[in-house]
C-alpha cells in the first residue's frame, strides 16, 4: 500500500482550478512564464542602473567621463534636501535658511551659516550699494580732473 505524502493538501487546494478560473490554464502557463521572467529582468536591469546613478562615476546618460577637477571636487557638495510641500513649518525652516535661494547644489556648509533670508537680502542690497557709489565717485572724480585740465593745471 502506497501513501500519499499530503493527501488532504491535494483536496483543499486544487491548483489547475483555480488557476482555470483566473483564466490561465495549461495552454498559457508557458507564455505567462516568459511574461514573468521578462519583467523581472527589467526590473533588474532598471534597480541596477538606479544604483549605478547614484554611485557613477559618469554622468546621467553620457558616456563621456567626469573631468578630474569635477571628481576631486564632488566631496565639497551635497544635495540639499527640499521639505515637503505640505508641511508648512518645514518650508518656514527651509525658507529662513536660504533654501529657495541660489541652486540645488551648493557647498557644504552653506545651510549652516544661519543666513536667513532677511540677511541674504540684506547683503545683496549693500552689495549693489557699494557698487553703485564706486561708480559715483569714479563719475565724480573724473568730473574734477576734466576741470582741473580745462583750468590748465597737469593732472
Amino acid at each position: 500500500m502506497v501513501r500519499k505524502r499530503f493527501p488532504d493538501a491535494a483536496k483543499g487546494f486544487q491548483l489547475e482550478k483555480f488557476l482555470k478560473k483566473v483564466g490561465v490554464g495549461k495552454d498559457d502557463r508557458y507564455f505567462w512564464g516568459q511574461v514573468g521572467k521578462a519583467l523581472l529582468c527589467t526590473y533588474a536591469i532598471i534597480g541596477a542602473v538606479w544604483v549605478y546613478n547614484e554611485t557613477s562615476p559618469l554622468g546621467w546618460w553620457n558616456l563621456l567621463p567626469r573631468p578630474k577637477e569635477e571628481r576631486e571636487l564632488a566631496h565639497l557638495y551635497e544635495r540639499r534636501e527640499f521639505p515637503y510641500p505640505g508641511d508648512e513649518e518645514a518650508m518656514k525652516e527651509f525658507v529662513a535658511k536660504g533654501g529657495m535661494i541660489g541652486t540645488a547644489v551648493g557647498p557644504k556648509g552653506f545651510l549652516e551659516t544661519d543666513k536667513d533670508a532677511y540677511n541674504y537680502q540684506k547683503e545683496l542690497q549693500d552689495e549693489k550699494f557699494m557698487h553703485e557709489a564706486q561708480k559715483l565717485w569714479k563719475k565724480m572724480k573724473n568730473e574734477v580732473i576734466e576741470e582741473l585740465r580745462e583750468k590748465g593745471f597737469d593732472v
